[in-house]
């Protein structure tokens, strides 16, 4: 037995003051390190039986065996108390109502006394000025911390307080991949955003030297009822008015050759939306062979590489799916809706409104045609972020165009929404009292 614990590498020895035997176990070190650094709380200062420094305390460690210079040693013991008095001496506090305990503790090097500081005790003995500065520095961070979490909090509830008066919309579609329910609000976020990437000058006409309002106009009335004749996606018809839009803003064209643009933006728009593209020569025989094959594409090549191939952008349409979901539409409300918007597409004082303001406008339109009063619900106003005094203006426009819809030669879109087909969507009478508000 006494060989095998000589083998073992550990000092055995006897405690002073224990008179028993044990390992002699190591303290915890001082993590207070900090040159010039207040004592931590609850700290332990190592003293003698009177009450002083001891004489030896130059040379020997702190509680946690830490090795200290003569230099800083001397620092130590000639620094002054904190608060002069017989009470107070050497940052010690005793309390006259309740003393403090002392607890002596028991060392394996010697049998010197410790003094435990109480914290609450300890803190009164500082002045604000002697907080180290990193700590009013935190504190000053944490109180501004708390005050934008309040007002973060605020908003939150003011946000959830909306949301549970304005319905969920796309709820419905939960289960539908092709509703996208997940992205849906962030892709129209993006759609406001870049709308007015896809508007044109709204006085771009004046560049043009051969062409003006008017025959733009002619244009656009016959490419309704061609988008028409070949059963095209609405998609392509608001498509294929940008496209003639954008390219007559940066390229000057006589007049000869406009109606060729009309056909080649439709074939473009065609391409980018549609499952089942009409061929060159059906574009060809509906312009009475007005132009070649070779005219067509060579007109095609110019258009795209004018518009810098973007034909990804946020037309009327776009918004105006979403803000008829949000209006809870029927199919009376969506026809007198479409009607509205593609009066629009042939005027041209409608570019000086955004496609998100149009769609909009022309869903306000057809509600109050339809119910005799005006009528912009709460949810409608949520997702389409157009409060009902933003709609007026345009409102008031989209009435005299449904009141002379059927006058003159441009009368393409009301024969177009005066069949059974759409409900005969242009019969409806005009919201007269929209232009007396």
């Amino acid at each position: 037995m006494d060989e095998h614990r000589e083998n073992i590498p550990v000092m055995i020895k006897s405690q002073r003051g224990l008179g028993i035997e044990g390992v002699n176990r190591r303290a915890l070190r001082d993590i207070n390190n900090v040159m010039g650094a207040p004592p931590l709380p609850c700290a332990l200062i190592k003293r003698g039986l009177s009450g002083k420094p001891s004489a030896d305390h130059q040379t020997r460690h702190f509680a946690g065996h830490r090795p200290i210079t003569r230099k800083f040693s001397a620092s130590l013991a000639n620094k002054p108390p904190f608060h002069q008095g017989s009470d107070r001496r050497h940052g010690l506090v005793e309390n006259e109502k309740n003393k403090k305990t002392v607890t002596s503790v028991p060392n394996a090097n010697d049998s010197e006394n410790f003094t435990v500081i109480d914290v609450d005790e300890y803190m009164e003995t500082y002045d604000d000025h002697q907080v180290p500065t990193f700590v009013k520095h935190t504190e000053a961070i944490l109180e501004e911390m708390e005050a934008m979490s309040n007002c973060e909090l605020d908003e939150i509830e003011m946000k959830d307080l909306v949301e549970e008066t304005v319905p969920d919309i796309d709820s419905c579609d939960s289960k539908n991949p092709l509703a996208v329910v997940d992205y849906v609000e962030e892709i129209y976020t993006f759609y406001k955003q870049i709308e007015n990437s896809s508007c044109v000058f709204p006085t771009y006409m004046s560049h043009q030297n051969d062409i003006n309002e008017k025959m733009r106009a002619i244009l656009i009335d016959w490419l309704i009822e061609v988008h028409y004749k070949f059963e095209l996606l609405d998609e392509t018809l608001f498509l294929t008015v940008n496209l003639i839009d954008r390219f007559l803003e940066r390229h000057e064209v006589v007049r000869k050759k406009l109606q060729l643009v009309g056909v080649t933006a439709l074939l473009l728009a065609c391409k980018y939306e549609e499952v089942s593209v009409p061929v060159v020569e059906d574009l060809i025989l509906i312009s009475d062979r007005a132009y070649t094959r070779d005219e067509v594409l060579a007109m095609e090549k110019l258009m795209i590489n004018t518009l810098q191939f973007n034909m990804s952008v946020p037309t009327p349409y776009v918004f105006m799916r979403r803000f008829l979901k949000a209006a809870k539409s029927d199919k009376k409300l969506e026809l007198i809706s479409f009607f509205m918007i593609e009066l629009c597409l042939v005027e041209y004082k409608m570019l000086n409104f955004r496609p998100s303001l149009l769609a909009a406008s022309a869903i306000y339109t057809a509600q109050c045609t339809m119910k005799g009063f005006k009528h912009w619900s709460r949810t409608s106003e949520w997702y389409s972020s157009y409060t009902e005094d933003q709609l007026r203006e345009c409102s008031r426009l989209m009435v005299e165009f449904h009141q002379k819809a059927a006058i003159g030669k441009l009368t393409g879109v009301h024969r177009k929404y005066s069949t059974f087909k759409f409900g005969c969507a242009a019969k409806a009478e005009p919201a007269r009292f929209l232009l007396d508000a």
